[in-house]
């Protein structure tokens, strides 16, 4: 799969949110977006995922743009706060979002549970659950049926060390897949050592690109 945004520009009321972004990137390949909040990450990510639409300029997934409410055939996203069924607990969530596309046993999704240190078990409900284990359960729903595009917006918030690497872990995996993926941080020496090329973000623009020296 690949992405291309072609002079995308966001804008609301008055503020600029995106200015002028071009950019492509290409399956195989882990994209790092570095940037203050407010720099426009999260903006660039909801328009790749057909979350919005640009107020300017073309995305375009496999050279077909994306329109008004449609979304890439094949994404598993985590935008900001992730949201559940707060009745349910964590296996009920993700097997309702299994449940859609058939994709994934329930086999698989208590493995992804137990890798990130979740009890498959465990009767809580979401309502109940703290800010990291919320976090394990939006990175799970994201990446448990493998999509061609992952995006993964400030996934490292609120997890202990040992979830990190395991994320790291199955980010790699993803990539070696053949996935898009695209991950973002404030912090660019963590995303220098997952990412294969650095995309800094400064008040809506992109100041620059490289390979990362991992």
């Amino acid at each position: 799969m690949s992405v291309e945004l072609k002079n995308i520009s966001k804008q609301i009321q008055k503020n600029i949110i995106l200015d002028n972004i071009n950019l492509c990137m290409e399956d195989g390949k882990i994209y790092g977006i570095q940037g203050k909040n407010g720099s426009g990450k999260t903006m660039l990510m909801k328009l790749i995922c057909g979350l919005v639409f640009p107020t300017e300029g073309e995305v375009l997934i496999d050279g077909k743009q994306l329109g008004k409410n449609e979304f890439p055939q094949d994404v598993g996203a985590l935008i900001e706060n992730p949201a559940f069924i707060e009745g349910y607990s964590g296996l009920e969530n993700l097997k309702i979002l299994a449940s859609i596309k058939k994709k994934v046993s329930e086999e698989e999704i208590c493995q992804w549970m137990l890798d990130f240190g979740l009890d498959p078990n465990d009767k809580k409900k979401a309502k109940k659950y703290s800010l990291g284990m919320k976090q394990k359960i939006g990175i799970i729903s994201a990446m448990m049926e493998r999509p061609k595009l992952l995006i993964l917006d400030e996934p490292m918030n609120a997890l202990d060390e040992g979830s990190v690497e395991v994320l790291k872990e199955k980010i790699e995996e993803a990539r070696e897949g053949g996935a898009l993926v695209l991950i973002s941080s404030h912090d660019g020496d963590e995303l220098e050592k997952i990412a294969d090329e650095l995309i800094v973000m400064k008040n809506g623009k992109v100041v620059e690109c490289h390979e990362s020296e991992k």
